[in-house]
């Protein structure tokens, strides 16, 4: 006769069930995507016939996201009682904010061009080979900010039903945070690989690196390949499924059907890989990824931030499992 699972294993296969599930819908929805883009053998253009056809357009598409964060900002400001880690939330910010600072001060004048100037407030900021406008850095503040508040949402109210219930007991069972998982490293090589291949040798444009998409894949990877598998049991797949969906709807709305038509931002072909969606006006590929790598990362590192704060040791001990001398002479030997 069979014995039931225990508690411990029935969450954990619900967890597994989930995050297949979540990449089941996600394969689906991008096979039928692009049998449908690729029917579109001669994509048409958009015909602008003003010098200015969007005024401040870039400025006041930002509401896109500043309307559902503030809402989600109100509604927690609302609900005082309802409990989520603070400090895993504002170090996740603190973490995530100036990867998107950094790419826009390193790599903004290097990856994108802003060739609609009517389509900003005019404020540049200084950046290494040129300047970028003011809206890139709001953009990416805020974008972070709505991934991540819509997460905690899910997570702690809409679908709480779905997280880990006994959080605290199982972070403390971890031994240390930082785990190899080979399988996040293995996926990066082969996904910079191909895209190099693909560049240099298949590509409309072999002049210039994929340096968009390498430092998209870095992004995702590097935290994937420490921390995945210590983050995997204790992500609710559920939550950042409904995250991750409205995220790259509003993204493709944002792009697609009005910042690439209108110049509010475009990209640099040598630094691309070179595949587009000619039916989205042409539209790269790193454009879609995008969202997907940062709604990933995201989440992966406010899980890790949880689990650390639930153990309550302190950075070195949680991380890699290395005491420090006052915690060592504390213990009995």
């Amino acid at each position: 006769m069979n014995t039931p699972d225990s508690p411990e294993r029935v969450t954990t296969k619900l967890q597994r069930r989930a995050f297949q599930t979540f990449f089941v819908m996600l394969a689906l929805l991008v096979v039928s995507a692009t049998l449908t883009l690729i029917s579109v053998e001669h994509p048409g253009n958009v015909v602008v016939a003003s010098e200015n056809p969007t005024p401040f357009g870039y400025t006041v598409s930002l509401l896109l996201f500043l309307m559902p964060l503030g809402v989600l900002a109100w509604w927690f400001l609302r609900n005082p009682t309802l409990q989520f880690p603070r400090k895993a939330f504002w170090w996740t910010i603190g973490v995530l904010v100036p990867s998107g600072l950094v790419l826009d001060v390193l790599f903004g004048t290097t990856f994108f061009t802003f060739e609609n100037s009517g389509a900003h407030l005019g404020i540049l900021i200084p950046a290494l080979g040129g300047s970028v406008p003011v809206e890139e850095f709001v953009f990416y503040i805020t974008g972070f900010a709505l991934i991540l508040l819509m997460y905690v949402w899910c997570d702690e109210y809409w679908l709480k039903a779905y997280n880990v219930p006994s959080y605290e007991e199982e972070a403390k069972s971890i031994a240390r945070i930082v785990r190899f998982h080979p399988a996040s490293l293995i996926l990066g090589g082969v996904l910079l690989a191909a895209a190099f291949v693909y560049k240099k040798l298949v590509g409309p444009s072999p002049e210039g690196m994929p340096w968009y998409f390498t430092y998209l894949v870095l992004v995702a990877i590097i935290p994937a390949a420490g921390f995945f598998e210590t983050a995997k049991p204790f992500i609710n797949w559920r939550a950042f499924g409904f995250t991750f969906f409205p995220i790259l709807l509003i993204s493709l709305l944002w792009e697609v059907t009005l910042a690439i038509p209108y110049q509010w931002w475009g990209y640099r072909e040598e630094a691309l890989i070179g595949i587009s969606v000619g039916a989205w006006s042409r539209l790269p590929i790193e454009a879609v990824c995008v969202w997907l790598a940062v709604t990933f990362t995201t989440v992966i590192i406010y899980e890790v931030m949880k689990v650390w704060k639930a153990t309550g040791k302190k950075a070195r001990e949680a991380f890699l499992g290395m005491q420090t001398k006052q915690a060592a002479t504390a213990c009995p030997t």
